[in-house]
């Protein structure tokens, strides 16, 4: 690859929109680094995907301290990708990181305590080779700690610059609301809340919405696919051996591929067909779709190559629904056990 000069165009790609009561924007969709960018991955095949991202709008670039495989190489190998390509851009980027989930052994090296965060937070900005990220995370509630201390600790890693804003994710809605008060008090609000949602796991709209929106914070789903239950690869019934059911990755769970699910999923692409769209597409342009002042701000996803990633992008193409198709989808797109991020979220409420 030759030096990287990013599309002058790349502004004209993608609506992007301002998030909750901050000054922040992000581009309707974003990409996750959460799969396909550990070491198991050819790095030439990132650098592709993420210049491609770039230059089709895509600023946003989300990621936590254990992502991998191995637990921080998607930092690692994110932050070789700036220096080779996007570095000359970081100030239009918007970078950002996470702690909370087990990352190595011992007391300190998960939860919500104010040393793992700090601690953490340290170690991500060397890794990717920058001295602030734009959006810091508590990743997950964590009932052994302190709501008031892991908070103390998010204020902290902005007032000290190591952080522009400061998120949560995966916290109820009671708890967002306990959360973004104590924030405010410090005076460092909450901008953004990152909560799982797709139309196999609609927790979010039994409160949580209403909670970000009242408290003035933007919505970054993820997992918009269902972990690829709402894309084709399954439909069949088959279990591709590349798959995230195949390779058998933590993030998976053997019972979510139910005839129950696959039978839900096979209706919803029979109504993406109808509306000229993939099953994948259709179920990003869901999650993006007009919901009032509860409407997401942005939905992650991934990319294993710059053709999926195209493909994903043109969800934005769209995102309006008529009542019937509502209706249609509402009778299949349900909840189907498949949030294995619930008992972290429901853990402190």
């Amino acid at each position: 690859m030759g030096t990287y000069v990013a599309d002058a165009d790349r502004y004209d790609s993608l609506e992007y929109r301002g998030c909750g009561r901050s000054g922040l924007n992000l581009p309707r969709l974003s990409l996750g680094l959460w799969q396909n960018f550990g070491d198991d991955r050819d790095l030439e095949g990132q650098r592709r995907i993420l210049r491609r991202a770039f230059d089709l709008g895509v600023f946003h670039f989300d990621l936590a301290n254990n992502y991998g495989p191995p637990a921080g190489s998607a930092e690692t190998n994110f932050g070789r990708a700036l220096v080779r390509d996007l570095g000359a851009y970081r100030d239009e980027l918007v970078i950002t990181t996470k702690a909370g989930w087990v990352m190595g052994p011992g007391p300190h090296q998960r939860g919500g305590s104010r040393k793992y965060l700090l601690s953490s937070l340290d170690r991500s900005l060397t890794r990717m080779g920058l001295d602030h990220v734009d959006v810091f995370y508590s990743h997950r509630p964590d009932p052994d700690t302190p709501l008031e201390e892991t908070m103390g600790a998010l204020h902290q890693a902005v007032v000290s610059g190591r952080a522009v804003y400061a998120g949560i994710s995966s916290y109820g809605p009671s708890l967002t609301r306990r959360a973004a008060a104590v924030m405010r008090d410090l005076g460092t609000p909450l901008v953004v809340h990152q909560p799982s949602y797709s139309m196999l796991n609609r927790w979010v709209e039994d409160g949580l919405l209403e909670a970000a929106s009242d408290e003035g914070m933007g919505v970054v789903a993820f997992s918009p696919l269902a972990q690829g239950l709402l894309t084709s690869r399954y439909l069949g019934g088959e279990v591709p051996e590349d798959s995230r059911a195949g390779v058998g990755r933590p993030s998976w769970r053997e019972n979510m591929l139910t005839e129950e699910v696959l039978g839900r999923a096979r209706a919803l692409n029979q109504i993406a067909a109808e509306r000229g769209q993939t099953l994948a597409q259709m179920a990003i342009s869901w999650v993006l779709r007009d919901q009032g002042p509860r409407t997401v701000t942005t939905a992650l996803v991934g990319a294993s190559s710059v053709e999926q990633l195209e493909q994903n992008l043109r969800a934005v193409e769209h995102t309006e629904f008529s009542d019937e198709e509502l209706r249609d989808i509402d009778r299949w797109a349900v909840d189907s056990d498949v949030n294995i991020w619930w008992g972290a979220t429901a853990s402190k409420e």
